[in-house]
């Protein structure tokens, strides 16, 4: 895949599922010779990793973290590089706490994540990575514990709810059954939309790129009737929230009576739906609720 969108896409996704749980900058400048690290995260309290929604990226996020994903396989010189940002962030920590005369505790120092499709077996064994199978599940190879760095192989992660969040950064089949598990979510999932939305996102910068592979257009293909979905669900919830507003405006408050009233609104013929808007202010609430309620008795 052309390597802008898909770096683009990975570094708003990360961004926009970490956010809720703490302070995150994609990118962040490391002094020294100007690097940037793709995905900076900071939790703003510590967090019940089992009462995450993020399943094994929540476990990630459960301590200060730097993110660097990648599209194709990393390369021994490309996580030589993300641990040496590892290192001058490190450094960088270690100065601020000189200056400022305090301990610099290990609880704040970041650990490294590096998310790549695949890697080869003679790369582990030359970073002597181990698995952690019992705590961690397969896929995720950790280096000696000073450098606090995984490198997380997405495509040899288990194929379950916990996984799906990194395996939509995968490529090929690994990422196209992420996105259908994605669809299948419950529509009040609130991950599910925010990822559908950055998914689409993806899709529309592809189809703008001239430099696409095999891959970015079986992606392509996969995402178009995804585009379309998002779209009517963008566009129901903006007729939901429209609803929702008028009846609080209206009424003062939008009551659990109310609220069971807003669905079948919803469903009604377009004309319809638009005359009721309009006579909304003239109706009172009893007529409103007596309307609906003997239509659905």
């Amino acid at each position: 895949m052309t390597r802008f969108p898909y770096d683009q896409f990975a570094k708003e996704f990360l961004e926009e599922l970490l956010k809720p749980l703490g302070e995150v900058k994609a990118p962040r400048e490391v002094k020294g010779e100007v690097r940037q690290i793709d995905v900076w995260f900071a939790p703003v309290l510590p967090t019940r990793a089992d009462a995450l929604p993020l399943g094994l990226l929540g476990l990630f996020a459960a301590t200060p973290a730097l993110f660097e994903p990648f599209r194709n396989p990393a390369t021994v010189t490309e996580i030589c590089n993300c641990i040496l940002k590892l290192l001058e962030l490190r450094g960088e920590l270690q100065r601020e706490a000189n200056r400022n005369q305090e301990r610099l505790l290990e609880e704040k120092l970041p650990k490294l994540w590096i998310i790549t499709p695949t890697v080869s077996e003679s790369i582990i064994r030359g970073f002597r990575g181990i698995l952690d199978e019992e705590n961690w599940g397969s896929g995720v190879y950790f280096l000696a514990d000073h450098f606090r760095t995984a490198i997380v192989a997405i495509h040899q992660l288990p194929r379950t709810e916990e996984t799906l969040w990194l395996r939509l950064l995968g490529r090929g089949r690994v990422q196209e059954q992420a996105i259908d598990e994605l669809q299948k979510l419950p529509r009040s999932n609130s991950l599910r939309s925010i990822a559908l939305r950055l998914v689409t996102n993806l899709n529309a910068n592809l189809q703008t790129s001239e430099n696409i592979d095999e891959d970015d257009r079986r992606l392509i293909m996969k995402l178009s009737p995804l585009y379309v979905q998002w779209e009517q669900e963008a566009q129901k919830q903006g007729q939901r929230m429209v609803v929702e507003n008028l009846l609080t405006v209206r009424f003062g408050t939008l009551d659990e009576q109310l609220a069971t009233i807003i669905q079948p609104i919803l469903e009604l013929p377009s004309q319809e739906y638009a005359s009721l808007l309009l006579q909304l202010s003239n109706l009172s609430r009893e007529e409103l609720l007596a309307r609906f309620n003997s239509n659905h008795s």
